[in-house]
């Protein structure tokens, strides 16, 4: 499991727009601090909440310096359909290999919901070394974040 301290994996995949934009998480490291929050499905009410709340804090993560991305499971297409009715200013990035989700050992099935192979609710700061230096798990998928303690660690990033 990926875990505070660690070198976050990096990964490929496409940005969650129609226009099929490949998306590389290692132009990233050592520029910038990533605040990378994946979720189980666009379209889902708690990935919905989850998504909006950070659109809702962007102005703080921006100010602090991070760039939020969003990752999913989900087709480029769907992340860009949820992007616009959702108002979400930052990328979402689509995994739908998978690379990234199991790159962090985040892979579960939500069986309920006909969810296979997708992301754990989970989000990782990720420093400007390429340093993970705060991270959240869900015990269950439908938890969410605490936001406040998530805009902690990044200021202190």
């Amino acid at each position: 499991m990926v875990s505070q301290g660690d070198t976050a994996p990096t990964f490929t995949a496409t940005l969650g727009t129609s226009d099929h934009e490949p998306f590389n998480f290692e132009d990233h490291v050592g520029t910038d601090l990533v605040v990378l929050a994946f979720f189980p499905g666009a379209f889902t009410p708690p990935c919905t909440n989850e998504m909006v709340a950070l659109q809702e804090r962007i102005d703080e993560f921006e100010e602090a310096g991070a760039t939020v991305f969003g990752v999913s499971a989900d087709s480029p297409f769907s992340q860009g359909a949820f992007r616009e009715e959702h108002r979400v200013e930052f990328d979402l990035v689509s995994d739908m290999a998978g690379d990234a989700i199991r790159a962090y050992d985040l892979e579960i099935d939500i069986e309920p919901l006909g969810l296979y192979g997708v992301a754990n609710r989970a989000v990782f700061v990720v420093d400007k070394d390429g340093t993970i230096t705060y991270d959240w798990i869900a015990d269950d998928p439908t938890n969410e974040p605490d936001y406040d303690e998530l805009i902690e660690a990044v200021k202190a990033a």
